[in-house]
């Protein structure tokens, strides 16, 4: 392990699909990048189902692509998202989004997040300019006018540019003084595989029902990924049910949607709480990934969020260097920070306002979010542009394998 105290050019601490894209991305540049994570070598390596299935959008596999990410995810594990339908208890006004008309199969797609950990890794250890210290903390971030330093397990270290992508609770995000809003919906959420007798036709659905939000994720085959939000109380008792009663349990809870089911794969409970940091960089310091916005997973942003941010991240860099300047200089955070937070904040409060109202059972709010749905299906502008958002491939990247 580094003990030197030697110039690096950047330290990313937390090696979780954020920081590892992040270390491809700035690899590229012709930087040399040190990763810091907790986890032992083996897990990082193969890390195990944790029941979450990402939407990514066109962009996203577009990055993706672009790291050598892609092209090591098996496409058997790679599903189409056709169509989104969003619904309100039993009314028969869904919100729909598809790409009719748009020239494309699909909206986006769903791969597994273990598997997306796993190529991520995959390609970070092929590059000869990114050295990974397993089990490895970051205990102190200290941030000078020039540079950092990086207390950790092996010593101390010096970089012109530090990485924070922790996570949403980063210890090392607080140790800096950076504050963050945080949203408890008082929901916790269980996600899982099971397979069906009835076709999901590439159909993805989040339905608010009374009582429970239930989002339906289409897989290949008659397999699809569940995910259930339920207040704590009661999701504990969900989760104690053993898996045939768990199976009764759901298809009384699906109305029958998907005919008769079975659970394939373990189960996952996160709690719901959303993050969203008051500053994204400090002196040579950005926070990407669920550090800097750690979103609701209603809208599936979470990750597409983690990517854009080191993209933007990436090619303010380069742009910074371009013109000259040391790496990781005032500006280039600066105007990270500002395109970011412009790409985000709107998401971010129109999911949490969403999640807010659709979780609230007041008679009156039941009412109005199903006019909500039937004005917004009316809407078909807006309804295209997100759509067009979704399938924007957008290849102007500032990195390439």
């Amino acid at each position: 392990m580094s003990t030197s105290l030697d110039m690096h050019d950047v330290v990313i601490i937390g090696g979780g699909p954020a920081g590892l894209s992040a270390a491809l991305s700035l690899e590229a540049l012709g930087l040399n990048v040190i990763l810091l994570d907790p986890a032992p070598l083996k897990i990082l390596q193969n890390p195990s189902f944790d029941g979450r299935e990402i939407a990514l959008t066109h962009h996203s596999v577009s990055l993706m692509k672009a790291m050598g990410v892609w092209d090591r995810i098996n496409p058997q594990d790679i599903s189409l998202l056709k169509e989104a339908r969003v619904e309100n208890g039993d009314e028969n006004h869904p919100l729909i989004f598809d790409t009719k008309g748009k020239d494309e199969e699909s909206l986006g797609y769903l791969v597994p997040n273990y598997l997306i950990r796993q190529a991520s890794f995959e390609e970070v250890r092929s590059r000869s300019g990114i050295t990974v210290l397993a089990e490895d903390s970051c205990h102190k971030l200290r941030c000078f006018v020039d540079y950092v330093t990086i207390e950790h397990n092996g010593g101390t270290m010096r970089a012109k540019l530090a990485v924070v992508g922790d996570g949403r609770f980063s210890k090392v995000r607080d140790s800096l003084g950076i504050g963050y809003h945080l949203h408890d919906f008082h929901r916790h959420m269980m996600v899982c595989r099971v397979k069906h007798d009835l076709p999901h036709n590439g159909v993805a659905l989040q339905w608010f029902d009374k009582g429970q939000t239930i989002a339906l994720l289409p897989l290949n085959g008659n397999v699809s990924s569940i995910v259930l939000s339920l207040p704590p109380e009661e999701m504990n008792k969900v989760r104690a049910l053993d898996d045939v009663t768990f199976n009764a349990d759901m298809m009384r809870r699906l109305q029958g949607r998907l005919g008769t089911i079975e659970v394939i794969s373990s189960r996952h409970v996160y709690p719901l709480k959303t993050v969203f940091a008051n500053r994204f960089e400090t002196r040579h310091t950005a926070l990407i990934g669920d550090t800097a916005i750690g979103m609701h997973p209603i809208t599936a942003h979470g990750y597409n969020f983690a990517l854009l941010a080191q993209e933007i991240l990436a090619q303010e860099v380069k742009n910074g260097l371009k013109r000259g300047e040391d790496l990781g200089n005032a500006k280039q955070l600066r105007l990270f920070e500002r395109r970011l937070r412009m790409k985000t904040i709107g998401m971010f409060t129109v999911t949490n306002t969403i999640a807010t109202l659709y979780t609230r059972e007041e008679k009156g709010l039941w009412h109005l979010r199903q006019a909500g749905l039937r004005a917004a299906n009316l809407l078909k502008p807006i309804k295209d542009r997100v759509v067009d958002r979704l399938i924007d491939k957008g290849m102007h990247l500032p990195f390439s394998k």
